[in-house]
């Protein structure tokens, strides 16, 4: 397919259809559809058939589509839903987060890879994203059991101390060397990012709903939120954070007014056209080549400690309530998805991991998502299934909405 002004319409159409297809055939085997969208990618990219050569602009695009994305991630995710699900959920993200980090850096350096690369595929393994668990567990009618609760909550947790991990890192290797006194400014700037977002942004938004409601504007609110997300996402690169960072915390200032406004259904839609884009190029971008027999097996040893990590991680907060509960937050928490990828996708265009360990990464998130599901089925018996003894109705609330969230 030629480059060119005259091919883009033709690119974007092609894109948009293949990657539709081959994530209708994914959903049609019960499987991810994103995966489904990447596997396009990789089969009609520049490292196999040829069929599409995406240019500079297909690629600004898809970077789009990855801050709409979180957007909409964000929008699912509200802030008081956040502080509701308690210190348990808190404790299941932490620790869901350090071990995979840890074990996966420190196994990469002793397989004598380099720092910046381990660094990078170690922080990928820290992502969740619960798409493919709330989608099983509302398949089980087990979605407001204590267990999903705990899941649910913990996720967003995750997403948010995953990106901003992904912040401190990007700031800190794309200047050579670690600053500890950078480190610790990147470390403060970020926290202070996510707890003005959490706490503060929604009153302002709250303030401001009076003078929103009177504007001539048509669809004002979300006109307002897709500004925001688009300034907040050049606010969060001028302090060093991703750009994804700030999309997800302006859909989170808007997410308590999203139901009344609408916004979520509209934001999707946005998302829908633009998200095929993002997952195609990531599988666009991997060379087959580097897949020899060496970096399979590494793979496949980086995915048993990405699953083992997150189960054990993510259980051990859980052991008060026994081993089968400890099991179902752990396998809950397996799955990685669009922030994985993303940390990886921006790690290969700093030039700061090679495509070997962006395969990695690829074989990584693929196999944790499929692993999960079949195993949640196990875990979640009949008489598990519908909402948890004592539960106060404003929780159950709380838990059906942070159900809608796609990690």
């Amino acid at each position: 397919m030629p480059h060119g002004t005259d091919s883009l319409l033709l690119q974007l159409f092609t894109i948009f259809v293949w990657a539709k297809v081959f994530g209708e055939l994914f959903e049609r085997m019960h499987l991810p559809a994103v995966l489904g969208e990447i596997l396009a990618g990789v089969i009609l990219g520049p490292y196999a058939t040829r069929f599409v050569l995406p240019g500079d602009t297909i690629y600004s695009i898809a970077e789009i589509g990855a801050v709409f994305l979180l957007f909409t991630v964000g929008l699912e995710t509200s802030p008081s839903d956040l502080i509701r699900v308690g210190r348990l959920s808190l404790r299941v993200a932490v620790a869901g987060i350090i071990l995979p980090f840890a074990m996966g850096f420190l196994f990469l350096k002793l397989h004598r890879e380099p720092t910046h690369e381990a660094v990078f595929v170690a922080a990928a393994m820290v992502a969740t994203s619960v798409g493919i668990t709330a989608r099983v567990l509302r398949d089980l009618n087990a979605h407001r059991s204590r267990a999903a609760q705990i899941i649910l909550g913990a996720a967003v947790f995750d997403d948010i101390l995953g990106m901003l991990l992904l912040g401190v890192l990007i700031s800190t290797i794309s200047t050579g060397r670690i600053q500890w006194l950078h480190l610790a400014l990147v470390a403060i700037e970020a926290a202070g990012f996510a707890v003005f977002m959490i706490f503060v942004a929604p009153r302002v938004v709250d303030r401001l709903e009076p003078g929103i409601q009177q504007m001539q504007t048509q669809d004002a609110p979300l006109v307002l939120a897709l500004a925001l997300c688009l300034g907040l996402s050049v606010a969060a690169t001028r302090i060093g954070m991703a750009a994804i960072i700030g999309a997800f915390f302006a859909g989170l200032a808007f997410a308590d007014y999203s139901p009344r406004w609408k916004l979520e259904p509209r934001a999707q839609a946005i998302n829908l056209f633009l998200s095929p884009f993002f997952f195609f190029t990531m599988g666009s971008r991997l060379d087959l080549s580097v897949f020899s027999r060496s970096v399979v097996a590494l793979a496949m040893v980086l995915s048993a400690l990405a699953v083992i990590s997150k189960i054990v991680g993510c259980g051990l907060p859980m052991y008060r309530e026994g081993w089968r509960a400890m099991l179902r937050v752990g396998v809950g928490m397996t799955p990685r998805g669009e922030v994985a990828l993303i940390v990886a996708l921006i790690g290969l265009q700093m030039n700061m991991i090679s495509q070997r360990a962006y395969a990695l990464v690829i074989m990584m998130t693929a196999v944790t998502t499929i692993l999960p599901p079949p195993f949640l089925k196990m875990l979640f018996k009949p008489e598990d299934k519908g909402p948890a003894r004592g539960t106060p109705v404003g929780e159950e609330q709380a838990e059906v909405q942070i159900s809608g969230h796609i990690g």
